[in-house]
């Protein structure tokens, strides 16, 4: 059970509820069938992870099953993915946090005389310094029940949408497209995003009193969640249509009590995220560091490391405010692979000449199917994100 609320919590917590209305509008009703797709497929790659697992109770981490798949290579792989994905999520975290941040103090003017820096841009530097103190944090039990307010927070959004719906605020009366062919793409991005959560599962595995049970709590898991991601975009898509925003709080008339909470809500789940996210490049960053090195330096340098990669992210999130395209492409471009693409290399590379025909050929296809949706996704949402910078400059100029 409480494995079952780990894995929960990875996907409840994240960004992937706050984006399917708006994938399920662009992409069409149709595009749900999808996501439910990718759900079962990312269902079907969490159990063979565990398959990898059980071969080698060595084996601890995603890393540690790229090393044993594939030597140094696959580990280095593994390792570069796996932070890829971190810091391009905590970007996405940044900008979702900054866009609420702006529709929650609308209005609002700090008139601190700084030509380079809007109200909105000053309040999100504010609230990531407020999380910051989080990093230098090196006992991460003492902060594990961020990860519970995530869940909740992300929980109270899902009610409050509905609430939205239940109370007559907006008439869930607009009809979605069948398809938008042209839109899949960068749409099947934001779909993979809201499963990457595989770099944590060999950790979820380890710590289980009863591993054999692993692959029943990730089918009940990844059920849930699909349920709740699909319910949400056809919820969203029919109560705002065309109008409906790559967030569907920001699509919620803000008068209302009910999108206020989900604001506030929206705001913290990203700010308990950044401690949490760290932790994989924290523990690497820790082994990597001298032995001889006392709990103290390293804990300074863990600190400052940390702080300046947040100040990194907190730049590129102020600078490329495009919560929809940097999702997209983070899921094109890394998350795919952590979800399908790797796990079903592991597998066959780790459990060669023990597996059938058709179960070579399922992975084979699976693989082939990742590679198709991360280089279409990754142009897609690359090509969307430059246009808009470019757009965004033009304006600027003018």
């Amino acid at each position: 059970m409480e494995n079952m609320c780990a894995q929960l919590d990875i996907y409840l917590s994240g960004l992937g509820q706050l984006s399917t209305p708006y994938a399920v509008e662009n992409g069409g009703w149709s595009s749900a069938f999808l996501l439910m797709g990718l759900g079962m497929m990312c269902a079907y790659s969490s159990h063979i992870l565990g398959i990898c697992l059980r071969k080698n109770p060595k084996l601890t981490s995603f890393v540690d099953i790229g090393k044993h798949a594939f030597g140094s290579k696959g580990r280095n792989v593994a390792a570069t993915i796996i932070y890829m994905e971190i810091f391009m999520a905590l970007v996405s975290y940044t900008i979702s946090l900054h866009d609420n941040l702006t529709t929650v103090f609308l209005g609002t003017n700090l008139n601190l005389h700084l030509p380079n820096f809007s109200s909105s841009q000053l309040l999100t530097v504010v609230a990531v310094l407020i999380a910051m103190p989080s990093l230098w944090i090196r006992d991460l039990s003492s902060i594990s029940f961020l990860s519970s307010v995530g869940i909740l927070m992300s929980l109270l959004i899902f009610l409050c949408v509905a609430a939205t719906a239940l109370l007559g605020y907006v008439q869930s009366n607009h009809t979605i497209p069948v398809l938008h062919l042209h839109n899949i793409p960068s749409v099947s991005g934001l779909y993979v995003f809201g499963y990457g959560g595989h770099i944590v599962f060999p950790e979820l595995y380890t710590a289980m009193k009863d591993p054999s049970k692993f692959t029943k709590v990730s089918i009940v898991s990844f059920a849930v969640v699909t349920a709740i991601y699909t319910t949400l975009g056809f919820m969203g898509a029919k109560m705002f249509g065309k109008d409906v925003k790559s967030q569907i709080t920001l699509s919620m008339a803000p008068e209302h009590i009910v999108t206020k909470i989900a604001l506030w809500a929206t705001v913290v789940a990203p700010m308990t995220k950044y401690a949490l996210e760290f932790t994989p490049f924290a523990i690497q960053l820790e082994h990597a560091l001298p032995s001889s090195m006392s709990a103290r330096t390293k804990t300074i340098i863990r600190g400052c490391i940390g702080s300046f990669s947040l100040l990194v992210i907190l730049t590129l999130a102020l600078s490329v405010p495009y919560f929809e395209h940097v999702l997209s492409l983070t899921g094109s471009l890394v998350s795919v692979a952590v979800c399908l693409i790797l796990p079903c290399a592991f597998y066959v590379k780790i459990c060669w000449g023990q597996i059938s025909k058709p179960l070579l050929l399922l992975n084979l296809f699976l693989i082939i199917f990742g590679f198709v949706l991360a280089v279409m996704g990754t142009i897609s949402s690359s090509q969307l994100l430059l246009k808009n910078l470019q757009s965004h400059n033009l304006r600027h100029k003018e």
